[in-house]
């Protein structure tokens, strides 16, 4: 049976990384202090890994087989980009219900950040917590989310891990991931693509009926600031990923001969239409990670182990450069790949 992908609304992630922070970025400077702060060594299969400027590529849950049934079970493993492995001890790995009861069938939701130095869960305990590689744990408010069964949650961390969008059947609840605090809603008929590349707004979509989508970006604090009506070739090819201008959206367009489109939500206007060349596999994430580029995770099922093959593309010129390759555990039952 194939690797199933736990979906966070973008396919984020669970969720979204670059193996290298970026410049400047809150990821540099957390990428600095992992070495002296974290707590126990891989050797402990109970720890997070242990590593001092690394980054998490993706988490994966196993697959056991009961009465004939798969499901998940264990705890939730974070694969690092250097091969290291080690788990997540305090995380819910099997979803529980609003009584505390084991779902059995389905995990716990799971997300990491676009960097890689951070990740989202439900502890043991039932509480919402966000880890920094390096760092501390953000236990958020035992009230934080509506009272729902945890498989019915979407977590999906910004690129530097700065913000969580929670999504459930109420509505997408917006965190600060430092402190915990809600910093805003997004209305529960609208569908949380992702983050922009720099976390201060959310892409979404809506049915605007008869057959029409529209997206629409807010801001991290829940005021719409854009809407519109992309054209097909946009909305047909998603999901779409938002620039950290707020305006600027790409997607991509599979099959015998992809493009990359780039389209201004606040002109109407695609800006951009460019041919591409990519590896096999089927798209599952597109992020912006710098002005002019934007980032694919390509994957393919195999009965060795699903592959993941990164991609980083040129938005001015549509030159393709890999940056990654690698083979998920074979024993995966759902994935949560870092994006961006």
């Amino acid at each position: 049976m194939r690797a199933r992908i736990l979906t966070v609304v973008v396919a984020a992630a669970l969720v979204a990384a670059p193996g290298v922070a970026h410049a400047g970025s809150t990821a540099d400077r957390l990428a600095g202090a992992t070495a002296d702060r974290l707590a126990s060594p891989s050797t402990d299969r109970r720890a997070v890994p242990h590593s001092g400027h690394d980054a998490i590529r993706y988490a994966s849950i196993k697959k056991c087989t009961v009465k004939g049934e798969e499901r998940p079970c264990g705890d939730w493993r974070l694969v690092m980009h250097s091969g290291e492995r080690g788990v997540l001890p305090d995380a819910q790995g099997v979803a529980l219900d609003t009584k505390g009861r084991s779902v059995r069938y389905a995990p716990a939701p799971v997300a990491v950040s676009g960097n890689g130095l951070r990740v989202a869960y439900f502890t043991k305990k039932g509480r919402l917590a966000v880890r920094t590689l390096g760092g501390g744990v953000t236990l958020f408010a035992a009230n934080a989310l509506p009272r729902v069964r945890q498989d019915g949650v979407t977590l999906l961390l910004s690129d530097d891990g700065g913000r969580l969008a929670a999504t459930t059947d109420g509505g997408t609840r917006v965190f600060d991931t430092a402190t915990g605090a809600r910093l805003g809603t997004v209305p529960a008929d609208l569908s949380v693509l992702g983050f922009s590349f720099d976390g201060h707004e959310i892409l979404t979509s809506v049915d605007a009926g008869e057959s029409v989508v529209d997206l629409a970006v807010y801001a991290d604090t829940g005021e719409r600031i854009l809407r519109g009506t992309p054209p097909q070739v946009v909305v047909a090819n998603g999901p779409q990923a938002l620039s950290a201008d707020g305006r600027t959206v790409a997607s991509a367009v599979m099959g015998a001969k992809p493009q990359l489109v780039v389209y201004d939500l606040q002109t109407d206007q695609v800006t951009a239409r460019r041919r591409i060349k990519l590896p096999a596999g089927e798209l599952h994430m597109i992020d912006w990670t710098g002005d002019t580029q934007v980032t694919l995770h390509l994957t393919r099922h195999r009965s060795g182990g699903d592959t993941m093959t990164i991609v980083q593309i040129d938005t001015e010129t549509g030159a393709v450069r890999v940056r990654d390759r690698y083979t998920m555990l074979k024993d995966t039952f759902v994935f949560a790949a870092c994006g961006g």
